[in-house]
């Protein structure tokens, strides 16, 4: 009856309101809902997105897909995250980091790149149900921020190209850079001086927002009516540079002065709602089965995923944390799973949060995830986009993630840690793949070191005393036997090892065990463990591997016979105290018998 009681209340709570608004989070805001937070969703939304169409065509562009595609793939996030979604303030969609990493895997086919969409969100998804976000906690933060310098450094210069209206420069960096400097004789003049100009008003537009601040408690209206017309200038600046771009462009089209390199007219609208291909037929009449098209995705499948939710859910806390709200981990990891999953249908590449836009968003004063919803009505449109001024855009939106700073930061609290960031930030200019499995690997190797080396405090007091200042797990055992080697060259006496910073010991400790107590065997030594846990100690008693497992409190004496002692009660201190006591007492007893 009790375990039927226990199903039905499991079950009731299962289908409760309240777990009913933990997989819709709309749910917690809508009945709320008022014209106050329409109109500023409606602000929000129009706001980013004047920043997300361009940033959306320009990092197609990174993908190596046609343009149209960035804007396929900032459509259906809002949608899904507004139903979805735990922060008010994320946006998703293409990104710099996400279109460089799908670019090394895609090879500039949309076949591949929607199919890995569809196959991402299914990964994401299943991680969400199986709570898997534990993973991302072994991608340390030297790691991330040695991708996100490279990836700044390699996207940033693979923009150089366009602004010099270069062709056929090839997308590995090392070759990059010198076909760039090789072929600058060839560089078109009307896209350098168009691109270089919208890289000096990006910038200068840029650095007059960051001025902005120091005026906030300005108590003159007039300088307050200035600052938001310099602020909202600044927010909408991207947009306004691509269209200012595009019409000297265009203008100089229709009197057949062909001077800039333009991106070309994109479909207009969406393509029919369908599922992705799983196979494909190239130009040249080969078949490329599904097998075939996962065996080239290879670790993207991997990579992909694990970035996208690692990317959206470190900006998510960060502006929760900005904007006192919490966010549910899995829950967001299904919300970006699904939108990848129904994005596939429309043709979008993969997507996650975006860190410039959500910045936007956040500060225009969205109110709720229904900003997204305008947002992604403004990717309807048929843009026609100046390459160079794309190129602009891209080079200011990832000139913040390069920050070299970092490495001082890192230095001061712990100099060691520089490494798997470096390793990361160079290896990443060979492949960006590459770089951040050496990164994750060289942070695990740290890791990994210091568990099987654990900190040894030895103190002798007529007891040999090993202290450990961290857990036993079987990588140590080794390390650990190397102390009862000394125990060959002193009188017989008995040690004494300290657990109390041990929380669980695995199979191999115990088998390995059964070697430690033989040395101590062979030098006629009791070993004492102390400070164990109940369940540690119950783990010694019933194992095979240690015989003659006593427990109970520890008495040291000069010869005990050989057996494992395990000491529920006895102390490190206790033995040391006992051990100066008997000294005291010798050297008092000492002395009197002299004087006597």
């Amino acid at each position: 009856m009790d375990g039927q009681r226990s199903l039905n209340d499991r079950l009731a709570a299962a289908c409760s309101f309240t777990a009913l608004r933990t997989c819709f989070p709309i749910l917690t805001w809508l009945p709320r809902y008022n014209l106050t937070w329409l109109r500023m969703d409606v602000l929000a939304g129009l706001t980013v997105g004047l920043t997300a169409v361009p940033q959306g065509l320009a990092y197609a562009e990174v993908a190596g897909l046609p343009v149209q595609y960035g804007l396929y793939s900032a459509f259906m996030g809002g949608f899904v995250y507004c139903v979805f979604g735990t922060s008010k303030d994320v946006t998703l969609g293409p990104t710099a980091i996400m279109s460089l990493l799908c670019s090394y895997y895609i090879e500039r086919d949309p076949v591949y790149a929607v199919l890995l969409t569809l196959l991402c969100g299914i990964i994401q998804t299943a991680m969400a149900f199986l709570r898997l976000g534990f993973l991302l906690d072994f991608i340390s933060y030297p790691v991330i921020k040695g991708f996100t310098c490279a990836a700044a450094v390699t996207i940033g210069f693979g923009q150089v190209k366009n602004i010099l209206g270069l062709k056929g420069v090839p997308r590995q960096f090392v070759l990059q850079v010198y076909y760039t400097f090789h072929r600058i004789p060839e560089a078109r003049v009307g896209d350098v001086i168009l691109g270089v100009s919208c890289l000096f008003f990006l910038m200068m537009v840029t650095m007059m927002k960051s001025t902005l601040r120091s005026l906030e408690d300005s108590p003159s209206s007039l300088v307050q009516a200035a600052r938001g017309i310099v602020w909202n200038f600044a927010t909408i600046r991207n947009a306004l540079v691509v269209i200012a771009a595009t019409c000297v462009a265009y203008s100089t089209e229709v009197i057949d002065y062909h001077i800039f390199t333009l991106t070309g007219k994109t479909a207009k609208g969406l393509p029919p709602f369908s599922p992705p291909s799983f196979s494909e037929t190239t130009a040249n009449g080969t078949h490329v089965s599904f097998n075939e098209i996962l065996l080239d995705l290879g670790g993207g499948l991997a990579v992909i995923p694990l970035m996208g939710v690692l990317e959206s859910i470190a900006i998510a806390k960060a502006f929760g944390s900005q904007n006192n709200y919490r966010i549910n981990a899995n829950q967001e990891f299904f919300a970006i799973g699904l939108t990848n999953i129904l994005g596939s249908f429309v043709s979008a590449y993969p997507v996650t949060g975006s860190f410039g836009r959500t910045a936007v968003n956040s500060q225009t004063g969205v109110c709720t995830p229904a900003g997204g919803i305008f947002t992604g009505i403004m990717h309807l449109n048929d843009p026609f986009f100046l390459s160079a001024s794309l190129a602009a855009v891209i080079i200011c939106a990832v000139a913040p993630t390069f920050d070299f700073r970092v490495v001082r930061q890192i230095w001061r609290v712990r100099k060691l840690d520089v490494l798997p960031f470096l390793v990361t930030f160079l290896v990443s200019f060979w492949e960006v793949q590459y770089g951040i499995v050496a990164g994750v690997a060289v942070s695990g190797l740290m890791l990994l070191y210091v568990v099987s080396r654990p900190k040894l405090k030895m103190s002798d007091h007529g007891v040999a005393v090993v202290e450990l200042a961290s857990g036993l797990h079987f990588p140590a055992i080794d390390y650990l036997l190397i102390p009862s080697l000394c125990l060959s060259v002193s009188p017989p006496r008995s040690a004494v090892l300290d657990c109390h910073h041990v929380s669980s010991i695995d199979y191999t400790v115990v088998n390995e065990l059964k070697d430690l107590l033989k040395q101590f065997k062979l030098h006629d030594v009791s070993l004492v463990f102390t400070g164990l846990k109940v369940g540690l100690q119950e783990g010694l008693v019933h194992s095979d591997n240690c015989p003659n497992v006593t427990v109970g409190q520890c008495v040291v004496s000069e010869r005990i016979d050989f057996s494992l002692h395990v000491a529920t009660q006895c102390t490190i201190y206790a033995i040391d105290t006992f051990h100066t006591g008997v000294e005291m007492f010798n050297k008092l007893y000492n002395i009197l018998f002299t004087l006597v």
